[in-house]
């Protein structure tokens, strides 16, 4: 919408077209006028002062429904302090587009009093803090579009993303009413690079904050550089059987179930079960972030924290026996608590598959951190917010394993760089051609370089050599680079990245099926109150974040927990008091 002046033999779409204009320049102009005569086809304004000339008249001709100016006089003859008295045009939705056309800037880190200084400077309008956050709501809208129709553009949105990107899978799935219940997107990329990845993905979901609220999961790893590498997202009404049940199907159209493959999530009951029916194949493990956070919830000041999470990091299974036993003798509970969880799910020594060194479901939880500004787009606008961090990604990543110039990624040279220091203080013995004994201070380790294997099992596990078979593979005179899994060397690292993620084709012709079926959005009902924009965070999860359990304070009188010096029962009794 411009904001220029009228003029006669001026042509405008429609009549609110026309009705939108003078609106916007009664704003910019400071003055009001009254609708003399206002017919579909007819539009006749003059100034609301009695007396002023101003005045003009708009027709159509023919059949058609656009307007044309056919007479106005635009000179007031009407006093300044007369016409400049009403604001009645002054709406959020005017003041909307003038906000968007001529100052911008609608992000989440805009707020009503940075846009009403904006307007007040620009145009001298003095609004109104709530008038102003309308106007800010209005000025998004016609950014980001409704989420109404957001919607209704969905189908076609996701077919000119398909057109631009060959070879992504998407699938969108609605009710017997045509309301939305999921989509799935996999770009072709991010299914294609998976291939140069270790075989584990890691899954999780956020809530989001729009009027429709709703849930995006994420499908994540990590490449040979230790970076979040996104396979697939989607977008659920509620996290249950079914929801979860249907991601992980669609899931397995672009990453089949294999023995290799191990899938991490949290301890949600309907992930374990949508696992256990699409991927039986596969190895469940959960995140021990959540584990851990449960024990300090359910056994909150246990001094067994630290063994948890000793045991759970544990290579060898004799380390977790010890870590364990301990934990039994010092609290029964918790041990039967982490037996139920089942270990084989949490003790990097116990788990079944390869899990390499994924121990949390952080790196879902780092892009879900990086997306909630977005969280509150509507749909088409959230998917495109996920879509652009993608290519962003892909294209710095591109460029810096471009320009690595050596074999191994910088995020395993770095981790090699540590150890390297740490081997040369060790002796190695050899035992045969291809086997060594790596001994240190208490400690002692057979290393198999034919097998990359040694006794230690950070070997094993992690497929990066440890300080043993670093110390051995230097004594037999052999690469060390070798050792790495190919998932961590340089061109596996650019093959991963090498497929760039492109935006929806806008210039596509989408076919008619996918032009007019108009999904609708799905019904919500929104609860009264404020909506909440940001977790707060309970004083478990603080504890957590500072990496040991919340400290509780005991009486100074009797050294017991739950009370203090004032209350303390011995002090209650030598005063006389009596608890019945």
């Amino acid at each position: 919408m411009g904001v220029s002046d009228l003029a006669v033999g001026q042509k405008f779409e429609s009549k609110a077209s026309l009705v939108a204009r003078l609106k916007v320049l009664s704003v910019l102009e400071k003055f009001d006028y009254n609708t003399r005569a206002s017919r579909p086809r007819l539009l006749i304004v003059e100034c609301w002062v009695g007396g002023c000339k101003w005045r003009l008249r708009a027709s159509t001709i023919g059949n058609s429904l656009v307007m044309h100016i056919r007479k106005y006089c635009r000179q007031h003859t009407c006093s300044v302090m007369e016409r400049s008295a009403l604001t009645r045009n002054a709406t959020p939705p005017i003041l909307g587009h003038l906000y968007k056309d001529s100052i911008g800037g609608i992000g989440g880190y805009v707020v009503p009093n940075l846009v009403g200084e904006g307007l007040n400077l620009r145009y001298g309008i003095q609004l109104g803090y709530w008038k102003v956050h309308r106007t800010l709501i209005k000025a998004r809208e016609y950014v980001r579009g409704t989420p109404e129709s957001a919607y209704a553009e969905l189908p076609s949105y996701l077919y000119r993303l398909r057109c631009s990107n060959p070879g992504t899978f998407t699938r969108l799935d609605v009710d017997a009413e045509d309301r939305f219940k999921y989509v799935f997107i996999a770009i072709a990329g991010c299914i294609q690079g998976f291939k140069y990845m270790r075989k584990v993905v890691v899954v999780d979901g956020t809530f989001l904050n729009g009027e429709y609220k709703g849930t995006l999961l994420i499908a994540t790893t990590q490449d040979g550089n230790f970076n979040i590498f996104p396979l697939a997202y989607a977008l659920i009404d509620t996290e249950n059987d079914e929801s979860w049940e249907w991601f992980f199907t669609q899931l397995s159209c672009v990453i089949p179930d294999d023995e290799g493959l191990a899938m991490i999530s949290n301890r949600h009951t309907s992930i374990g079960k949508a696992i256990g029916k699409i991927y039986p194949r596969a190895s469940l493990g959960i995140c021990t972030y959540n584990l851990h956070k449960n024990i300090i919830q359910r056994f909150s000041g246990s001094d067994t924290f630290r063994h948890v999470k000793k045991a759970a990091a544990a290579y060898h299974v004799v380390d977790f026996n010890e870590y364990f036993q301990e934990i039994q003798e010092s609290n029964p509970q918790l041990h039967a608590y982490l037996v139920r969880t089942d270990v084989c799910k949490w003790s990097t020594a116990h788990f079944p598959g390869d899990r390499y060194n994924f121990t949390r479901s952080n790196i879902a939880e780092s892009i879900n951190k990086v997306l909630s500004p977005a969280r509150v787009y509507p749909v088409v606008e959230l998917l495109e917010a996920v879509r652009n961090m993608l290519t962003r990604w892909f294209a710095s990543r591109r460029k810096q394993a471009a320009v690595m110039p050596i074999v191994l990624t910088k995020g395993v040279e770095n981790l090699l760089e540590e150890r390297i220091e740490e081997a040369r203080r060790l002796i190695v013995q050899e035992i045969e051609e291809h086997q060594f004994q790596v001994s240190g201070g208490t400690s002692m380790h057979v290393v198999n370089l034919r097998y990359n294997r040694c006794s230690c099992r950070r070997f094993d596990l992690e497929r990066i050599p440890c300080v043993h078979a670093i110390a051995a593979a230097e004594k037999a005179n052999k690469s060390r680079i070798h050792q790495c899994h190919p998932c961590f060397r340089r061109d596996y690292l650019c093959s991963g990245y090498d497929k760039s993620i492109m935006p929806s084709d806008e210039s596509c012709i989408v076919p008619t099926k996918d032009r007019e079926y108009k999904c609708k959005p799905p019904f919500v009902k929104n609860p009264p109150g404020r909506p909440k924009m940001s977790k707060m965070k309970s004083f478990h999860e603080v504890a957590f974040e500072t990496k040991r359990p919340r400290k509780q304070h005991a009486c100074s009188q009797c050294l017991l927990v739950g009370h203090n010096r004032t209350t303390c029962p011995a002090n209650m009794q030598g005063r006389g008091v009596r608890f019945l």
